[in-house]
């Protein structure tokens, strides 16, 4: 029998899903991947880098194994969602590296339906295992899901509470301690280490790059992500933009990708605190980015690397060279994505 994925009033609070379907990642997903986004951060493109400040071999870039994860939760949390809203709480906890392979399993930590009671928004706590059942990523989002009957009646509300941001205690685990010494500045394409860099400071990432149709698509394959508005344009259609919306997870690898003009040595995303796709994108728009730095910090145990806490945010159609954010009490109209998150950078020797 097929599957029709679940609506809002399918979900039961504490309800644990498995998702199907194991994803063995390979050097071949990793290259494809940087063909779609052109990412440039050393430790990720080269092996030999790698290998030099400690890794035992290149791993594989932190937002591909996320989307991989969220992907295997699509079919059973937002195969019939209206938008992706937004992530909380998200800890990369292993190193993912060529020949791993990644499970999904959600819990159901939350959920409200909306005032038009047509929808509802489900709160999620997934994680990622490897093959040795060690959490590699966990993370919490929430959907806006439709119902299968707006007469249905709503469930009691729950929301759950979530941290305004990772702890620096909770930083670090998926990275290796490197050797600073090695981190060749020349090759990684940047003289800015942990210490050049101050709250406060704000960094246009300058390069814009337009979403095509074409790349987008192979992106959600890719991550074996199902959504409907992703990929399936006669459904699409008759909706609320007449045509498929960009994965978000797309815009988060575009704007990690042009945030390496400027923070080309924040090499690894330990952690996102929050994150918002505040407006819809579709192929033909231009993605800008620029990010602030929010706060540095020292972590506990570690002299090897500090982490940056970044806040970047993407625009559609609009360089950034004014870092436009807010208008008034909102979003100035092209902004599209709000990303809250902890990157690692290497310390001077």
């Amino acid at each position: 029998m097929t599957a029709g994925g679940r609506f809002f009033e399918d979900f039961r609070i504490g309800e644990t899903i498995r998702h199907a379907t194991p994803r063995t990642l390979t050097a071949g997903d990793a290259s494809l991947y940087s063909a779609l986004y052109g990412s440039r951060f050393a430790p990720q493109s080269a092996e030999t880098f790698a290998q030099a400040i400690g890794y035992p071999a290149s791993p594989i870039d932190d937002l591909l194994a996320f989307h991989i994860v969220f992907g295997k939760t699509v079919p059973d949390i937002s195969l019939n969602a209206v938008a992706n809203l937004g992530y909380a709480d998200c800890r990369f906890l292993k190193p993912v590296y060529p020949g791993d392979t990644l499970s999904s399993v959600s819990e159901v930590i939350g959920r409200k339906e909306n005032s038009n009671r047509q929808t509802g928004v489900v709160y999620v706590r997934s994680r990622g295992f490897n093959q040795r059942g060690e959490t590699a990523i966990e993370y919490v989002r929430w959907v806006m899901v439709r119902k299968r009957s707006p007469e249905a009646p709503a469930p009691e509300a729950h929301l759950p509470e979530l941290p305004e941001a990772v702890s620096v205690a909770d930083l670090g685990s998926a990275c290796p301690n490197i050797d600073r010494a090695a981190f060749d500045l020349e090759l990684s394409g940047s003289p800015f280490r942990f210490e050049d860099y101050e709250a406060g400071a704000k960094i246009d990432h300058a390069d814009g790059m337009t979403v095509e149709e074409a790349e987008h698509m192979i992106a959600t394959r890719l991550y074996q992500n199902t959504a409907k508005v992703h990929f399936n344009q006669l459904s699409e259609g008759q909706g609320r933009f007449g045509r498929r919306l960009i994965y978000g997870g797309h815009v988060i690898s575009l704007a990690r990708a042009l945030s390496f003009n400027g923070l080309a040595n924040a090499f690894h995303i330990a952690a996102i605190n929050g994150g918002r796709h505040v407006a819809p994108l579709f192929a033909g728009d231009t993605v800008f980015a620029w990010s602030e730095v929010i706060a540095t910090a020292a972590l506990p145990r570690r002299d090897d690397v500090g982490a940056l806490r970044l806040r970047t945010v993407a625009t559609k159609n609009r360089p950034c060279s004014d870092l436009p954010l807010r208008q008034g009490e909102g979003y100035e109209p092209s902004v599209v994505l709000d990303l809250d998150y902890w990157a690692l950078i290497p310390r001077r020797p």
